[in-house]
């Protein structure tokens, strides 16, 4: 077991995070194929209530300015950027300086003295990880070990994330 420790490990909160679909766009609101401003106009619609919330950007039939935003950008060329709610939490480190690690283990939990649940397992040349499924008004404490192989070193020192209440 390797017992790499991980500097620099930080946790932010974001408002944007990763796209979970694959086949289809979930800033596409009316199912043409292309995000573009109609999209943008069901998205004002949905968020003030003129439109029914059939939204699936920041959690099921969820409409905010969030939403209108993601929208917008998705409709100037970026990335759908959609999560299973309104926060997002991103967990940066440093790269491991040791020889034969193979990925990063990045794991939650709700104390700091764990116990930590295995989030995901990234490859070695990754230096960040996006927590999609963070609860609103919960501190998510984060740790992330080396994978080298079969072996994981020790957890790095946990750092916490407080995610606001909508």
């Amino acid at each position: 077991m390797r017992n790499t420790s991980i500097s620099s490990l930080t946790a932010g909160l974001v408002f944007c995070c990763l796209s979970l679909s694959a086949q289809t766009n979930a800033c596409d609101l009316n199912g043409d194929g292309t995000v573009n401003s109609a999209d943008i106009q069901a998205a004002v619609n949905m968020s003030i209530g003129i439109s029914p919330c059939t939204a699936n950007v920041a959690g099921s039939n969820t409409c905010n300015a969030i939403v209108v935003q993601r929208v917008v950008n998705a409709s100037m060329g970026q990335t759908c950027l959609v999560s299973t709610g309104i926060h997002v939490v991103a967990v940066n480190w440093t790269a491991s300086t040791s020889s034969g690690v193979t990925g990063y283990q990045v794991s939650r939990g709700t104390s700091s003295s764990g116990p930590f649940a295995v989030l995901a397992t990234v490859g070695a040349s990754a230096t960040s990880y996006t927590d999609t499924t963070v609860v609103s008004g919960t501190t998510h404490y984060y740790v992330v070990a080396t994978v080298a192989g079969s072996s994981t070193s020790s957890n790095s020192t946990p750092v916490a994330a407080a995610v606001p209440t909508p």
